[in-house]
């Protein structure tokens, strides 16, 4: 009802402003009508779209849709946690994941501006107390995650202390700076740590008074705890609530429209030069990886950055050349990436499918308890219900072989890969994935076969020869 009013609106606007300017030539007036009844037309298909999407269970979050600098479309669909008694609404606020740590490299960017700091200064210059490797690695280098430093991630800190032991207990660096890529937060860390030493201020702060307030984002919040103000939580497909996240701080969640405020913000130059963004969009290290704002393709003019965390995933797709902004978050991690591309390519006038069932969330928990029954379910859907679910999507099967071999059902999962390979014959990744559950199992001349198999299909990538090699050394021993 909203959206018809929004158009309904605009509509009698665009007339009277038309009216008032003496324009009436018929060939104009046509235009205009064309125009308008096009974008009903594609506001329509969206919003079919999106509504069979969360119907399926494939989204559960807040979507807002920009075109030539206008909200053409926004709504919010499901539950702000696992209970399902509150409604999202457009002030619920999420946590957006990766897309986060593009405020403090734009912070970055605006202390470059002030001359307040250069991207080829080293780290050593700030005195944080980190070994020698500091003197060797420069600002630049960590907003384009091209620094080399010790990897905090997978030592899975939960606060701020327990980040600087790891960086400041490391004497290594992983690459020389500036010859590899690796993307890990202890460069979004360092980064933090740097723009506090330089204002004298805590991130949080700098990041408020310079980037938050100027742009009106009333509703953003700095590690918002349970039960603060319009906090959605995230859960999972059988709604059991995700842990509470514990980590290094200085993560903003913002709601649907303040995302859209920074977006603007950035593609207007509002914050930083036309330049500085340039410079945050193109890793001088990387060209096919992310960057501190994202992917940059550079031939389409596009910008994409997606986030996760947990069962949190937001994605916004930034089309500089059509002029497009797409942003959709969400709390239930489920199909928010595919669902960007898609929105974007029927905006595009080109194909697009609305996405079907999930025929890994229809098997998953019978799979989980009986295998044999999850599998006769399987065959079942595809004889009597084969249009509704994604049978001709590999990757369903190929989720539900490694959520079973996780949980150390190493026979089941092998039956799920057997029953993928025989679905998908000539997929290479598949019977990559029954090779290394077979290896898992230490059936080695079954695992040879199947890495020999994802060979002859095209590969992947080096990893099934890799494996050949591991299985016949372990054979030899």
């Amino acid at each position: 009802m909203k959206n018809k009013f929004f158009l309904l609106l605009t509509t009698v606007l665009l007339t009277n402003t038309l009216s008032s300017q003496g324009l009436n030539n018929p060939k104009e007036t046509k235009k205009i009508h064309q125009n308008s009844t096009e974008q009903k037309s594609e506001i329509n298909q969206i919003d079919s779209l999106m509504t069979k999407s969360y119907e399926r269970g494939l989204f559960n979050g807040n979507i807002l849709i920009a075109k030539n600098d206008k909200i053409i479309y926004q709504k919010s669909f499901g539950f702000t946690d696992e209970t399902r008694q509150t409604p999202l609404n457009n002030k619920s606020i999420f946590n957006i994941g990766s897309i986060a740590k593009e405020f403090n490299a734009v912070a970055i960017m605006i202390l470059a501006e002030r001359g307040l700091l250069n991207l080829d200064d080293k780290v050593s210059k700030f005195d944080l107390g980190l070994p020698k490797w500091a003197e060797k690695v420069s600002i630049r280098h960590l907003i384009n995650y091209a620094s080399g430093i010790p990897p905090i991630e997978r030592l899975k800190p939960e606060n701020d202390a327990e980040a600087w032991n790891i960086l400041r207990g490391n004497d290594s660096l992983l690459f020389e700076p500036g010859t590899s890529y690796k993307y890990d937060n202890g460069n979004v860390f360092l980064q933090r740590r740097i723009i506090e030493k330089v204002t004298g201020v805590s991130y949080q702060e700098f990041v408020t008074k310079n980037i938050v307030k100027p742009l009106k984002m009333t509703n953003s919040v700095f590690d918002p705890t349970f039960g603060s103000k319009n906090r959605t939580s995230c859960y999972d497909m059988d709604n059991v609530r995700c842990p509470e996240l514990k980590f290094i701080s200085g993560w903003l969640w913002v709601d649907v429209n303040d995302f859209y405020k920074w977006t603007e913000a950035m593609n207007t130059n509002r914050l930083i030069s036309k330049e500085s963004f340039q410079t945050l969009l193109n890793n001088p290290y990387a060209k096919e990886e992310s960057g501190s704002l994202g992917r940059y393709f550079e031939k389409e003019d596009l910008q994409r950055h997606n986030g996760v965390s947990y069962k949190f995933e937001s994605i916004f797709l930034n089309d500089f050349k059509n002029k497009i902004t797409i942003i959709l978050v969400s709390n239930n991690l489920n199909r928010v990436w595919d669902l960007g591309h898609i929105i974007h390519n029927l905006m595009l006038g080109k194909e697009y499918e609305i996405p079907k069932k999930s025929i890994y969330q229809a098997i998953r928990k019978e799979s989980l308890n009986d295998v044999n029954k999850g599998i006769e379910t399987y065959h079942l859907l595809k004889e009597n219900s084969k249009n509704e679910y994604s049978f001709e999507n590999p990757g369903e099967l190929n989720k539900l072989g490694y959520e079973l071999s996780r949980l150390g059902k190493i026979n089941e999962s092998i039956t799920i890969f057997k029953l993928a390979t025989k679905e998908f014959p000539k997929d290479a990744n598949l019977f990559d994935s029954l090779g290394e559950a077979y290896f898992t199992d230490k059936q080695y001349d079954l695992a040879l076969e199947s890495y020999k198999k994802a060979i002859s299909l095209g590969g992947t990538n080096g990893n099934a020869e890799k494996m050949i090699d591991k299985i016949e050394k372990e054979i030899r021993k």
